[in-house]
């Protein structure tokens, strides 16, 4: 199941960054909603909205170094080619989006003449002109760069749980847990 020197878990720390960065882009999508759907909340859920946008992009960055460094488990022997050829193509575009949707979105803004402002007052520098054709391009790319996102997760999800509860063949257990005996990992 292994590569030569390869574990069959992640490293603590790419566990720890895929379970952070799910909950903060989980977070990021219900709060793009609320923007949205809420011109009361609007402002608040704006001054989350940014910061929490670039966090995701340098999380994405240590994240991808990480893994150049420490290569993913293998996946099991018997897994058809065809979901593997899914997970590869599945985890390349999630990382694509993990830098493309904060990038849009600091272009989009930047377009638009807004500043991302982080904690602790500093605004970072525009990424794109100010320009308002540029910016509904950007708006409109970022609407649906969110909506992929949101089907790769779903579908990572789901790919998840199939490994976790129908294959049980350690998958779920090389993210959810570190290096041990688990009884997933155990043959008879």
């Amino acid at each position: 199941m292994n590569r030569a020197g390869s574990s069959a878990h992640f490293n603590l720390l790419a566990r720890v960054l895929h379970w952070t960065m799910a909950l903060a882009i989980l977070a990021m999508l219900f709060v793009g909603v609320g923007m949205v759907a809420s011109l009361s909340l609007r402002p608040t859920l704006v001054s989350l909205h940014r910061p929490l946008g670039i966090a995701i992009l340098l999380l994405a960055a240590v994240r991808l170094a990480n893994r150049l460094r420490h290569p993913p488990p293998a996946l099991p022997a018997d897994l058809p080619a065809i979901q593997k050829a899914a997970a590869t193509a599945s985890h390349i575009l999630l990382y694509a989006l993990m830098f493309a949707m904060p990038l849009v979105g600091w272009a989009m803004v930047s377009a638009g003449g807004y500043p991302v402002t982080m904690p602790g007052g500093f605004s970072l520098p525009a990424i794109a002109p100010h320009d308002p054709t540029v910016y509904a391009v950007l708006r409109t790319a970022h609407t649906w760069l969110a909506l992929l996102l949101f089907a790769v997760v779903l579908m990572h999800l789901a790919a998840a749980l199939y490994h976790a509860w129908i294959r049980r063949d350690g998958v779920f257990a090389s993210m959810a847990r570190g290096a041990g005996r688990h009884r997933s990992d155990i043959r008879s």
